[in-house]
């Protein structure tokens, strides 16, 4: 059985089938629908080419309401088994603070008062159960204001309702607000350094189609290693990967070497020596033993 190569040496129906793209979402559209234009578009290149390749999946990571735009990475093909990885890392918006009344002189002491553990109810339209709960605003800045607005900078856990907490920052300005324009700019580990809007990622396709020319597309779409970034590593040997695609675990005499931070409990990406990606798992035994279990298997991917 044929393992991935290395991420950087991928021929283009291979990286379409295993990438991710991060995409700059327009307003309008919802996320659910913008990744079902790339899976589509995706699909009839592939069937254009002639590839040996097919896609029939895409995923989009946290979903941004049709109005709200900015950093969409949207997973292709196998690279939806790795959406789990996106729950983990912080998520950064810019928004505008749209004040009921003139803006205090203080409103930058009583914003940087939001830093820390908040409380949160999920709104009535949300998917998830509406309990009070936790969320954690890692910053919380200021980046302009004038009377009645303020643009802020917020760096908050995933899962943080920012139209909940702009409300709640009018109650404490004493104006009352509500949220204005909305752009994410970052969700861990992409940011707005390289967005690619859906017409580049068209245009990169057509170009592979009428030219022959990849290179656009390797410019546009990631491998889909990218998503791992931040999360520990265990490189296992190719005769592990291969015990792996059939559903084994990783056992210790597969294991080359972990990082320091692959501890017990922690969700951890188990690579092949050339850094392409086999599993996410979670190890349950000591990476430098002799013998045993070292990963337990969450989500095959090869």
């Amino acid at each position: 059985m044929a393992l991935r190569g290395p991420p950087e040496d991928r021929p283009p129906a291979e990286l379409l089938t295993f990438g991710v793209v991060n995409l700059d979402k327009p307003p309008g559209p919802s996320s659910h629908q913008v990744s079902g234009w790339l899976r589509d578009a995706v699909a009839e290149t592939l069937a254009e080419r002639g590839a040996d390749a097919t896609i029939d999946r895409a995923a989009h990571a946290g979903t941004l309401d049709p109005k709200v735009t900015g950093c969409l990475p949207v997973m292709l093909g196998d690279a939806t088994r790795l959406a789990q990885v996106f729950l983990e890392g912080p998520k950064e918006y810019v928004t505008v603070l749209e004040c009921h009344a003139p803006v205090p002189s203080d409103a930058e002491s009583v914003v940087a008062a939001f830093e820390g553990p908040i409380y949160q109810k999920p709104p009535r339209k949300s998917a998830v159960a509406r309990r009070l709960r936790v969320r954690e605003i890692y910053d919380l800045e200021v980046l302009e204001r004038d009377s009645r607005r303020l643009l802020l900078r917020i760096r908050c856990e995933s899962g943080t309702y920012v139209r909940k907490l702009c409300h709640d920052l009018g109650l404490a300005l004493g104006t009352g607000a509500h949220m204005g324009h909305l752009r994410r700019t970052a969700t861990t580990p992409f940011d707005d350094t390289d967005l690619h809007s859906a017409h580049e990622f068209l245009d990169a396709l057509s170009f592979w189609i009428e030219d022959d020319d990849p290179e656009p597309l390797f410019e546009v779409v990631d491998p889909a290693e990218r998503i791992l970034e931040g999360i520990p590593r265990v490189v296992i040997a190719e005769s592990a990967a291969r015990e792996v695609a059939t559903g084994a675990p990783v056992y210790a005499p597969g294991v080359l070497e972990a990082d320091d931070a692959a501890d017990h409990g922690e969700l951890v990406a188990c690579v092949t020596p050339d850094e392409a990606a086999v599993c996410l798992g979670e190890v349950v035994g000591d990476p430098d033993a002799d013998e045993g279990v070292v990963v337990d298997l969450e989500r095959v991917l090869v």
